[in-house]
């Protein structure tokens, strides 16, 4: 296949989708184990240190631009293949196959894209665009052994205190955890990694992952909202 291929025709397409999806999984775990650190419940001081510590390495930097471009290129392929497979479909079934042909999820990976976006928009304007760009009241300064830092567990509990935006995360977190059940095994079929022995296994793998990742990030915002960490 040309490189061209890989953005043109309907294989090269699944491709990009399915190499940016394993990457994009990767970062969700590291990500999640982030976040996770907030419930060390020592004022936030794990939290700040790890989120320093991913924001001040260079290569980290590197791998950031790796990740912009990464969703970037799955939202624009996800649009493309969604509107394609739309034309192909324009005479619908007579009868219709319903989860008989596919799962629901697997019949909305568009919607469930769409809302993710518009989640990732609020989320960056939240934290990532604060934080290297314009500052915020809340975003103060510590010092841990003498090192200066973004007290972004500061910044994380005054964003969660309002009841609309934890919501909001809590259904992006739904609509996540339904988009990574489709797309992890299917990431994996698209790749080649699909035969009779370890199908099953992806799948079980797939739906413990995405509900893990999905719950981790689902409670901090609830546990900052109801004070269970501090």
């Amino acid at each position: 296949m040309k490189w061209s291929e890989m953005f043109t025709s309907s294989v090269g397409k699944k491709w990009v989708m399915a190499l940016t999806g394993l990457f994009l999984i990767t970062f969700l775990v590291v990500h999640a184990g982030i976040n996770a650190c907030i419930w060390a419940n020592d004022g936030g001081v794990m939290f700040n240190k790890a989120a320093h510590f991913m924001g001040s390495m260079m290569l980290i930097h590197l791998v950031e631009v790796g990740l912009f471009l990464g969703i970037f290129l799955h939202i624009i392929q996800g649009y493309l293949l969604t509107l394609s497979n739309q034309a192909k479909r324009k005479i619908g079934y007579q009868v219709p196959m319903g989860n008989k042909g596919s799962k629901w999820y697997s019949r909305s990976m568009g919607l469930l894209g769409t809302i993710l976006l518009l989640f990732f928009i609020l989320h960056w304007w939240h934290f990532w665009v604060p934080a290297r760009f314009i500052g915020h009241d809340e975003l103060t300064e510590v010092t841990y052994n003498g090192v200066a830092m973004h007290n972004m567990f500061n910044l994380m509990q005054f964003t969660f205190q309002e009841a609309w935006v934890v919501i909001v995360y809590v259904l992006a977190c739904i609509s996540l955890c339904w988009h990574l059940i489709h797309g992890f095994q299917s990431a994996f079929r698209t790749v080649g990694v699909s035969n009779g022995k370890y199908n099953k296994l992806i799948q079980q793998v797939g739906i413990g992952y995405s509900v893990i990742i999905s719950l981790v990030f689902a409670l901090m915002p609830v546990s900052m909202y109801l004070g269970w960490v501090k």
